[in-house]
């Protein structure tokens, strides 16, 4: 029987699109599904809505249980056709405070801290320990089920899954999906989305739009290049950082501008505090967010519920059009990230890419994609350096590579000297506390 186990099913919304997907695909509607999470107050929240959603529009076909805690994490996994991964280990609070007010100390500005920079650091090493038994009773309990891996920082996890386990990994974004409807919408070409081709490929949050082309084949950029621009110029509003990409590199990517104004050293500058207002930079936006979800949420829950009538259509996450591809042998492409085995001829080999897929039934296959402009793969390259050093760092426990990892990361570097940078790492990792026992 098919078989899907949920890892972080205390994630509700997220559970409740991916799952409610699964019951919205006909292949899909009589799995057996596994909840699986520590927190069990979430736990119930998530089974309590995914029962009705099952009810209400999947005859109640799929089977639900819930496994709660450590010692239940194997019968969970167990003879899985599927895991879906969307931890986050430390939670808002302690960890994000800290990745947050720890690095504010030494004058260290953040947006959303979870793909690169010192927060996404932390938060790879303080995860990448779980994954690893993750891998462990995986390799053990459904060694041919598909680890379908959500959480950020997308690069270091799933680049450490697929290098140093067995497990059959993907890593998904949600980015790559919209990219070329939010730049066009963005910049009023909304009657150029209908039958429009691209191409995307790079790093995950930093993929590139390299080619977008509308019904008739015909280049959008040069219209994008010049609306871009004139836009930047006019008005202030919440791309303005990845317009400067377009202007400056010649392209789009697939994350907000939020995530990206941290990628790199160019934007949030002590020496230059007026451009945060600038660019419309939102600092500290992803502990707002955090707050806002988590005082909002009761209310969303009785929204969500309805009396019980709650309700859901497929959302365009790729989770269940994976597994509908590969349990149907129905062709669905999407962009993942994997290792880089020769798929963009000018990254490394180890780095952990995100270009476009084939899923079939015989699984998922990467698709070649060639060299990027060298710009766009030195922008990449900023950003590999210091996830390979996380990566080794988490492998080998060795501090000096967390060191090294926060040195060669753009906008640490630009802002710290060594001293503060080591000085902040090691606070960072007294405060985690056990979330860091191994280093």
């Amino acid at each position: 029987m098919l078989k899907i186990t949920f890892m972080g099913a205390g994630s509700t919304i997220f559970t409740r699109n991916v799952l409610g997907d699964c019951m919205c695909t006909p292949a899909l509607q009589n799995a057996e599904i596994a909840l699986y999470d520590i927190d069990e107050e979430r736990l119930k929240d998530s089974y309590v809505i995914l029962s009705a959603i099952n009810k209400n529009i999947n005859e109640g076909r799929s089977t639900i249980t819930t496994y709660l805690g450590v010692p239940n994490r194997k019968a969970a996994l167990k003879d899985a056709t599927f895991v879906v991964n969307a931890i986050q280990v430390g939670g808002y609070d302690p960890c994000t405070i800290l990745d947050f007010e720890i690095p504010k100390k030494y004058g260290l500005k953040q947006t959303i801290a979870d793909t690169l920079g010192i927060g996404g650091i932390m938060r790879a090493l303080r995860t990448i320990p779980v994954l690893e038994e993750f891998a462990r009773d995986m390799e053990e309990v459904c060694p041919d089920a598909y680890f379908l891996n959500y959480t950020n920082p997308m690069a270091m996890l799933t680049g450490y899954m697929q290098r140093y386990t067995n497990v059959k990994t993907i890593g998904l974004c949600h980015s790559v999906q919209t990219c070329s409807e939010t730049v066009l919408k963005g910049l009023g070409m909304e009657d150029k989305l209908e039958g429009r081709t691209e191409l995307i490929a790079g790093i995950n949050h930093m993929a590139w739009l390299l080619e977008l082309r509308d019904k008739d084949g015909n280049d959008l950029y040069p219209e994008i290049r010049r609306l871009a621009d004139k836009k930047n110029k006019e008005e202030k509003h919440n791309d303005m950082v990845r317009y400067e990409y377009i202007r400056h590199l010649g392209y789009y990517c697939t994350e907000s501008s939020e995530h990206n104004a941290e990628y790199n050293p160019f934007f949030i500058k002590s020496r230059y505090p007026e451009m945060i207002e600038d660019y419309q930079i939102p600092l500290d936006e992803y502990p707002r967010r955090c707050i806002k979800q988590i005082a909002e949420w009761e209310q969303d829950k009785e929204n969500i519920l309805k009396d019980g009538k709650v309700t859901h259509e497929r959302s365009l996450e790729y989770a269940s059009y994976i597994m509908e591809a590969i349990v149907t042998n129905k062709p669905y492409k999407i962009g993942g990230n994997v290792i880089n085995h020769g798929l963009i001829d000018n990254l490394p080999a180890d780095a952990c890419v995100e270009v476009p897929c084939l899923v079939d039934g015989s699984g998922i296959t990467p698709c070649h994609v060639g060299p990027l402009p060298l710009q766009l793969a030195a922008m990449n390259m900023s950003n590999i350096s210091p996830q390979l050093l996380t990566i080794e760092a988490a492998r080998t426990k060795d501090r000096a590579a967390i060191y090294q990892a926060a040195m060669m990361d753009p906008h640490t570097a630009a802002e710290l000297n060594i001293p503060d940078i080591i000085a902040m790492c090691d606070e960072l990792i007294e405060a985690h506390g056990d979330y860091m026992k191994g280093y």
